[in-house]
């Protein structure tokens, strides 16, 4: 199992609440101070390095006119971490390439980052959350169309290598694509995708070969909706999906007693109190389908997952999973239990800092986790055997045997232009109807 340390950058000097309605979208930018705020990113950033001094992964994200999330530009952000760290995984999740005019931008950036890196980026893609609609001026019916769209073009961008081509799209119209730099791991860096409830698309994800990622998720809902993937995966008649394809994001802290571990993830808490929306900004028009639309609207639903688990609170957390807390060993039982239930990840993204939670707090329970914890959780899960749509992959490797995420790969790019025996795609096989009562009848009198 892969291991990722993650903080969104949350501005965390706000106003009494009273005197705001929502982080995002609308909270001035008066309440930001430049001053505090360039400390503030160096201290985030310095904990990525420290994640890399002690052997974890890197995840970094990006969100736009929010105090939620101090990245509006994660490539800038990863840019400065892949040149400053030498092993960790640079996971970006990631580019909201529905959003963007221009995703072979976004491809000559993955790209420059690959190379910068040395071949260490996870490149994730996202659809954008449903606040980032109003400040990019999408049409949220055009969004998950457009994530696919982009993620293609992207790819053929990277593979093409012989000059330039014209792409004429639905969406996309681009002339001369010439991508330089060329990525650094070849044939592209890994793809990652997000999801949360829709099945169809979390299929996809996977179908590709693509890792699908999903955050603060109760235990029954990661089970249910990996399951159906994976169900759905088998009646196509595809190949197992390694447990690398399946990445989980809690909020994480370790601490050398119970009782400072639940001060920490208090501190961590502080995310989900604090990050809050008015219900407009939650479900724009054409984001979610109408009936669910209109329950917003109306007050009868003002915030599914997030609200349910803001108000019921930290044993709620524990239960489901949703923040995995404690002394080392309570850590590691608890993350192996949420692999046993859910039938298997290969990534756990683990949000440890948030809020106005010190780098010294932040960096003894990183510590905790990353020399006690990780070794006791590495050989969980399986690998993919190699790179690229799961139609050409054969029986997942199990971690123990592939030493680390980089080497992995390296052997799946190895395997990358070998030929490969497609897998005949074939759907789950109907039973037989039953022969009508006179078609029976006739059969009897023949005989």
């Amino acid at each position: 199992m892969e291991t990722y340390h993650f903080t969104e950058f949350a501005w965390p000097f706000l106003p009494p609440e009273d005197e705001y309605t929502s982080m995002r979208v609308n909270l001035p930018s008066r309440v930001y101070d430049p001053k505090k705020g360039a400390d503030w990113y160096d201290m985030c950033l310095d904990q990525h390095l420290l994640a890399d001094d002690l052997g974890m992964n890197c995840m970094i994200n990006e969100h736009h006119q929010t105090a939620t999330c101090l990245n509006p530009a994660a490539p800038l952000s990863l840019a400065i971490v892949a040149r400053q760290t030498k092993n960790a995984r640079l996971c970006i999740l990631g580019n909201p390439v529905a959003n963007l005019a221009d995703p072979i931008r976004c491809a000559e950036e993955m790209a420059m980052i690959d190379n910068i890196s040395h071949g260490r980026l996870e490149c994730g893609f996202v659809r954008g959350v449903p606040y980032e609609l109003f400040a990019s001026n999408a049409n949220p019916t055009e969004t998950n169309e457009r994530l696919w769209e982009s993620i293609d073009l992207m790819t053929k961008a990277w593979t093409s290598l012989d000059g330039p081509f014209n792409y004429e799209g639905r969406w996309i119209h681009k002339r001369q694509v010439n991508v330089w730099p060329r990525p650094y791991q070849e044939p592209h860096p890994p793809i990652w995708i997000t999801g949360g409830s829709n099945i169809s698309h979390g299929t996809e994800t996977v179908r590709r070969g693509y890792t699908f990622a999903m955050f603060l998720t109760p235990v029954d809902g990661l089970k249910r909706m990996w399951g159906a993937i994976r169900q759905n995966i088998k009646d196509m008649g595809l190949p197992k999906p390694a447990d690398d394809q399946f990445a989980f994001m809690p909020l994480v802290a370790v601490g050398d007693t119970e009782e400072e571990a639940l001060r920490l993830v208090n501190e961590v808490f502080w995310y989900v109190t604090h990050n809050k929306a008015e219900p407009q900004f939650r479900a724009p028009p054409g984001y979610v389908e109408t009936k669910l639309y209109a329950n917003f609207l109306s007050g009868k639903f003002s915030g599914g997952r997030t609200d349910a688990i803001r108000k019921m609170g930290m044993e709620y957390f524990r239960k489901n999973h949703v923040a995995i807390y404690g002394t080392p060993d309570s850590v590691a039982k608890q993350i192996k239990d949420l692999y046993r239930k859910t039938g298997g990840f290969g990534h756990l993204i683990a949000m440890m800092h948030s809020g106005s939670m010190s780098y010294k707090d932040c960096k003894k329970s990183m510590t905790l986790f990353a020399k006690e914890v990780m070794p006791q959780i590495k050989d969980l899960g399986t690998v993919s055997d190699r790179f690229g749509p799961l139609e050409h992959h054969g029986k997942p490797i199990p971690a123990a045997k592939a030493v680390s995420r980089t080497q992995a790969l390296a052997a799946m790019y190895a395997k990358f232009n070998e030929p490969a025996k497609p897998v005949k795609i074939t759907s789950k096989a109907k039973p037989k109807a039953k022969a009508k009562p006179k078609a029976r009848a006739k059969a009897k009198q023949a005989a």
